[in-house]
């Protein structure tokens, strides 16, 4: 089983793009360790409805459910092959509070 359940806050404003009629958001999500302020930083991409629903800025709560996804390519300066992973997203949640009173977390958005 590949499935990662993040829930973490956007480390920037999403970067988006289109590919064809692919409309495509790139986004890093901090996680904290519990230890002093430390977090740990993935990179994830989400694509069409949830790429352009995304409402989220840098700072923002979000909840993101994906599965693991591992580039490889050949660095064309050195010749050595290179890889990365990445979170491709089935669903991306924004976090937010309805009130002041409200119970954490409310769920915004939808996919289309």
């Amino acid at each position: 089983m590949n499935q990662v359940l993040l829930e973490g806050r956007l480390a920037a404003d999403p970067i988006r793009k289109t590919v064809g009629e692919t409309e495509i958001a790139e986004f890093s999500v901090a996680v904290a360790t519990g230890k002093d302020r430390e977090a740990d930083f993935f990179d994830c991409t989400a694509f069409n409805g949830w790429a352009k629903n995304l409402a989220a800025k840098k700072g923002d709560p979000v909840f993101v459910i994906g599965r693991l996804r591992q580039e490889r390519w050949t660095d064309k300066e050195t010749g050595k092959a290179r890889s990365r992973v990445r979170v491709a997203v089935f669903e991306v949640r924004e976090l937010r509070r309805a009130s002041q009173d409200a119970s954490w977390p409310v769920l915004v958005g939808e996919p289309y």
